[in-house]
């Protein structure tokens, strides 16, 4: 457990935020609540009985601050593309290990190629997107794979029964579409493709009860950005249920609401990996409640891991290169349900 180490969350007020300073605060960590708007952090900071440090991406001096005798920093400020470069130099600046739980393409890619070498030659550790976007696909496509070498495609669809996005989520999403214009992104052939044709609508089957269900193909997330980061697969496909995808897309869509006391909302989600190499497959899946609120248990078991050095890595790592992937996924139990079958 956390033995009171302090860890900074910039951008702990957000939705996701939130849900990751209760984790963290559960595990026996005093989160130090940083953000650049002073009056909610210190209304949050009051309702916990944290401290709180005001800082701003426009101001390194403020992050320095910030993170000053903290052992790590979690970075839950969107939209990434502005926050996690400030950030991850604030971290190296720091000599601590940086995790954010960036769902946004654009900025993981950014991560990978322009902090890889610079962390490694440190010997530091940043693990980007370790949230339910990348790091729970990522987990599980590792675990599927097994002693596998290298596989032929991987195949990760969610099924979420809605998808009420947070203002955050509206707000990446904006900055992803501006920054990659008409095009959209697939990954076919060990490289990036850039497209301007409608993404497929197919069925995927699910596992019972869920069964057969219409899905977007080429849904392209963030496991597609950190899987083939470590794992030789040069096809890596992600799909989201029709139904999720519309109601991410759709303006009148509302915000999640908090339907237990932990805040989560009534949203279920599945993760089906599928993993093929030659006429084989392997698959491996995972369901829970609330997409942001199951982010919290993830980021925290991986500073914790990232902390204690249980880890197998350094540098920019995705959550399946740094960790023992079966051993973390059955680590966060009860927040998922796993199928057995990579046990």
């Amino acid at each position: 457990m956390g033995s009171g180490q302090l860890v900074a969350v910039f951008g702990a007020y957000g939705h996701t935020g939130r849900f990751v300073v209760a984790e963290l605060a559960a595990r026996g960590f005093v989160p130090v609540l940083s953000g650049r708007n002073a009056q909610t952090l210190e209304e949050l900071a009051d309702e916990h009985g944290l401290e709180a440090r005001v800082a701003s991406v426009d101001d390194p001096a403020s992050l320095d601050s910030a993170l000053a005798g903290t052992a790590a920093v979690i970075n839950c400020a969107g939209p990434f593309a502005s926050t996690v470069g400030p950030v991850i130099e604030a971290a190296l600046r720091a000599k601590i290990p940086y995790l954010d739980v960036a769902a946004e393409l654009e900025a993981n890619l950014d991560t990978f190629a322009h902090y890889r070498e610079r962390a490694r030659d440190a010997g530091a550790v940043i693990v980007p997107a370790m949230a339910f976007f990348g790091g729970l696909g990522d987990l599980l496509a590792t675990a599927a794979m097994g002693d596998w070498a290298e596989a032929d495609e991987a195949h990760i669809a969610y099924a979420l029964s809605n998808w009420h996005p947070t203002a955050g989520t509206r707000l990446s999403g904006a900055v992803s579409r501006e920054r990659r214009g008409a095009h959209r992104l697939r990954y076919s052939g060990g490289q990036w493709e850039r497209r301007t044709d409608a993404a497929p609508t197919l069925e995927w089957t699910f596992p019972e009860p869920m069964g057969r269900r219409p899905v977007i193909g080429e849904f392209t997330m963030a496991d597609v950005v950190t899987v083939p980061q470590h794992l030789s697969i040069p096809d890596v496909t992600t799909y989201m249920t029709a139904e999720a995808a519309r109601d991410v897309t759709a303006p009148q869509t509302p915000a999640p609401t908090a339907t237990d006391e932990s805040g989560r909302s009534n949203q279920t989600f599945l993760v089906d990996v599928v993993v093929r190499s030659g006429g084989a497959e392997r698959r491996a899946t995972a369901g829970g409640q609330d997409i942001y609120a199951v982010t919290a248990p993830l980021v925290t078991e991986a500073l914790e891991r990232v902390l204690t050095g249980r880890t197998k890595a350094v540098g920019v790592v995705s959550a399946g290169e740094i960790f023992d992937a079966p051993d973390f996924l059955h680590a966060l139990a009860p927040h998922i349900t796993l199928d057995p079958v990579f046990v």
